[in-house]
């Protein structure tokens, strides 16, 4: 069924989800992550926009993953001299 470099969508999102839980990036929110045809779809509400960099290079680095489609929510700019 698969080729032998392949790996499943369900062994993917697992991988996928162990290793945002485990790069200490998502401590204080919730990435979901959805995976077809190793294509991964991460959501979600940011807590800071600092944060995005280290899920979406952790999330590319695994074996398997085709393309990673960033649909995550950094909260809005404040502007401290807005009034």
């Amino acid at each position: 069924m698969f080729g032998k470099n392949q790996v499943s969508d369900k062994e993917l999102h697992k991988t996928v989800t162990k290793r945002i839980e485990r790069s200490g990036a998502t401590s204080q929110m919730k990435v979901l992550a959805t995976v077809r045809s190793g294509n991964v779809t991460l959501s979600g509400k940011l807590q800071y926009e600092k944060q995005r960099r280290p899920i979406l290079k952790v999330v590319q680095a695994i074996a398997g993953v085709r393309q990673v489609i960033d649909q995550l929510q950094s909260p809005p700019k404040v502007n401290p001299h807005a009034k």
